[in-house]
């Protein structure tokens, strides 16, 4: 069995649920323990992430097995009036690059945040002439 996350108090920057998108970002197949070891949370945790944000459209999952596999809705837009327009691979593109630099990978290495080869990243088909997701309100 894995250890038990080490608990942490106060405040952070990143949300548990932007944590648990990124993990599945860096690996569409990974397990729920994996993913809850990476982000310093519980298995249940993780499981209940998983469930918001299936339920809120930007994950889906398919059973592969014993195992599921992960797709990102890549073009829905983050959920807070300040983040108005941005999409989930806006954010997912940061948070991979600094990911990168912490694991110090050069530019020539393989990186996660090179979306073309993370098919589980759903490309969608945004225009330049109107929203990017029907869930965005009308101005």
């Amino acid at each position: 069995m894995g250890q038990v996350p080490e608990p942490h108090t106060g405040w952070t920057f990143l949300t548990n649920h932007a944590r648990v998108l990124a993990a599945i970002a860096s690996d569409s197949s990974t397990r729920i323990r994996d993913i809850a070891a990476r982000c310093r949370l519980t298995e249940r945790a993780v499981q209940k992430i998983i469930s918001d944000l299936e339920t809120a459209g930007y994950l889906t999952h398919t059973r592969e097995g014993r195992t599921n596999s992960y797709r990102i809705q890549r073009d829905t837009i983050l959920r807070h009036p300040a983040e108005a327009g941005l999409t989930v691979t806006e954010l997912l593109v940061f948070l991979l690059q600094h990911d990168d630099q912490r694991h110090n990978r050069t530019p020539d290495s393989p990186s996660p945040a090179a979306f073309d080869e993370r098919p589980h990243l759903n490309p969608g088909t945004p225009t330049d002439d109107g929203p990017r997701d029907s869930h965005v309100p009308s101005a």
